[in-house]
């Protein structure tokens, strides 16, 4: 039978019950599984079996759901982790130690960008930041020697600034490394990065996979392509013997399509444990298994916001992809011809302070942290999640102080729009 559509994939990937077994996804809310010998188990600890011990490290319910999430991206393999941050730490951790070096682009998540220019610097690991839009020689010169990944974001949160990937995938493997994708705004029901030359995809799970703002999580597919062994002098925590694990090779035992899931399975997610909770992976489920409507509903809802506010005399500017003229209109076009995502952003005439009106006065959409759900929220990155930077780092980033990230929900557009008016008005 050929391979499934991603709408069915949403809702029958990763878990197909056989005769009398639970129709969802069963929560298999246990801590340990028991054996009848400890040769069994044993054969657990040595990778030479498959199966679980001890949720820490794995758990059925949780793997299905990475299951699921593998198959809408096209990977090879994939693991679930306790939270977005806990994803973006652990693909680069995977590959990396202190000493080593990853290329990045500057507009990323505020909570990716201090996560990598301050704490994994302190682990000896250094970035260098370049601009997604910078020149090809701007882009080769940032590598060194000791470059072991690229990173970047499909859509940039909340920049919105859309990533040339097969650009970057090529670069990348002109210098023998990954490139690691965090392809949380698009999902793969609008861009599947793997298709464009990334080798690893990541998810804040937390936004459009759960979609309504219960549970937070994070995942991490390997797409199986990458080569480990022909560049072994740079990978060696695959390539050589991991004696805290019985000495095994990952990339020797388990090859191109399962050593680095297994790396970070059995040695980041053991010693680090950032385990999602298994009644979280079923809630994680359950908002997959809607994913391929909501996301068509969430793009349609935001252009309409997206071009009443291009028309209103109050506005200074919008950014959003799906709007003539915009400047990634052509690159989105090019990686997601069916919708970017639900997201805005945008500045009032009057800077920070007409900014703060605005929010002060909308009804239906929220002030939150908070992006990517099915509820129209609100934020101001530079007051929120961006703070931590300074108005250098913030223009690097794309985020000025007068930007307004709107997450356009899956509510009746012309009510989203109503309120916007009316906000406006207050201004």
């Amino acid at each position: 039978m050929k391979e499934k559509r991603i709408e069915t994939k949403c809702i029958q990937g990763g878990y197909r019950p056989t005769n009398g077994e639970p129709r969802l996804v069963p929560i298999v809310q246990s801590t340990t599984f028991k054996y009848d010998t400890s040769e069994k188990m044993g054969q657990l600890f040595d990778l030479e079996a498959s199966g679980y011990f001890y949720t820490r490290l794995q758990n059925p319910t949780s793997d299905a759901v990475a299951a699921k999430i593998c198959a809408l991206e096209g990977g090879s393999a994939a693991m679930l982790t306790s939270s977005g941050q806990a994803a973006s730490f652990y693909s680069v951790f995977n590959l990396c130690s202190a000493g080593d070096h990853v290329v990045s682009s500057s507009t990323i998540y505020g909570g990716t960008y201090n996560l990598f220019a301050v704490t994994m610097k302190k682990m000896g690991i250094d970035f260098t930041f370049v601009d997604p839009n910078c020149s090809d020689e701007e882009l080769e010169a940032a590598f060194r020697p000791n470059t072991k990944a690229v990173f970047g974001e499909t859509i940039a949160n909340p920049a919105l600034v859309i990533l040339d990937i097969e650009r970057f995938a090529n670069a990348a493997h002109r210098h023998g490394v990954p490139l690691i994708i965090d392809n949380t705004f698009a999902t793969p029901i609008n861009c599947r990065p793997i298709e464009w030359g990334a080798d690893i995809v990541i998810h804040s799970t937390t936004k459009y996979m759960d979609g309504h703002n219960a549970t937070v999580g994070g995942c991490i597919v390997d797409s199986g392509h990458f080569d480990w062994l022909a560049h072994a002098e740079k990978f060696p925590g695959l390539t050589t013997p991991d004696e805290s694990y019985h000495g095994i090779t990952y990339a020797e035992k388990f090859g191109k399509e399962g050593a680095y899931i297994t790396k970070a399975t059995a040695q980041l997610m053991r010693d680090f444990g950032s385990t999602p909770a298994p009644m979280n992976a079923f809630l994680l489920n359950l908002g997959l298994e809607t994913l391929h409507l909501r996301v068509a509903r969430h793009c349609e809802n935001a252009q309409k916001v997206a071009e009443f506010l291009q028309k209103h005399e109050k506005i200074a500017w919008v950014n959003y992809a799906g709007l003539e003229g915009n400047a990634y209109h052509e690159l989105a076009k090019k990686y997601m011809p069916n919708g970017t995502c639900g997201v805005i952003s945008f500045g009032i005439k009057g800077g920070r302070k007409a900014a703060e009106t605005f929010m002060a006065h909308l009804q239906l959409a929220i002030i939150a942290t908070h992006v990517a759900d099915a509820q129209t929220c609100v934020l101001h990155p530079a007051s929120s999640t961006h703070r931590q930077m300074n108005d250098e780092e913030l223009v690097a980033a794309g985020v000025g102080a007068d930007l307004i990230r709107l997450s356009v929900g899956i509510e009746n557009a012309d009510d989203i729009i109503d309120d916007v008016a009316q906000a406006l008005a207050a201004v």
